[in-house]
């Protein structure tokens, strides 16, 4: 494999920046444009050679570099940043590199897929990456994305509606959804999922933060 690059010095401030992360590549067109539209894409190891096999070149590849085989490592050689942090996973080392390059907001794609263990981490992290800046997470099924005080969003009647808590013990009151929630500890996972928009407006009203949002397409 080719020597990895050590510092990649790219201005990401004011881009539409998009993370592909190495799980199942997408085929809904959502995902798929933000790929597409991306100004900046930042590839997550593995994921370089699906990217490339779908005709777009990735603009930085980060990870271990394990899963980069010969050919991609000599072709993408000047856009390899190898980070071997054994502490935190690739997806997160993208989010890392792509703040410190100065991005306010990252769409994350490919996160979900091929395994669960890596699906569950990588929805729970939001609620970290959220703290520094503005994400979101596209699925072939949905979006989601995290919010740290109580707020409204907009919805299609009968939209699929989740809220999840990452650390437990929230509690959670909330407005245009098809089954009624009260003042809701969030003690499990399985709290808040499997609801229904009844209109154009969805309230949460909660404490303490964060939450996570997943949106079903329409």
């Amino acid at each position: 494999m080719a020597a990895s690059q050590n510092n990649i010095n790219i201005n990401l401030a004011g881009k539409r920046v998009v993370i592909l992360a190495d799980g199942t590549f997408p085929v809904h067109h959502l995902p798929l444009s933000a790929l597409e539209e991306a100004e900046f894409i930042v590839c997550c190891d593995g994921a370089a050679g699906a990217l490339a096999a779908w005709g777009i070149d990735p603009g930085v590849i980060i990870g271990d570099l394990d899963s980069v085989d010969n050919v991609m490592a000599e072709r993408y050689a000047d856009r390899l940043l190898r980070d071997t942090d054994q502490e935190t996973n690739d997806l997160t080392k993208a989010v890392r590199w792509s703040v410190k390059a100065g991005a306010v907001a990252v769409t994350i794609v490919g996160a979900t897929g091929k395994r669960e263990d890596h699906t569950l981490g990588n929805i729970s992290l939001l609620a970290d990456y959220g703290k520094t800046l503005n994400v979101k997470m596209l699925t072939d099924t949905g979006t989601i994305w995290p919010v740290y005080e109580s707020c409204s969003f907009k919805t299609i009647p009968g939209q699929r509606v989740s809220v999840f808590s990452p650390g437990g013990k929230v509690r959670l009151t909330a407005t245009g959804l098809e089954y009624p929630v009260n003042d809701l500890l969030l003690d499990n996972w399985w709290k808040a999922t499997l609801n229904t928009a009844t209109g154009h407006l969805v309230t949460l009203s909660f404490k303490p933060a964060p939450l996570v949002i997943y949106l079903g397409y329409r």
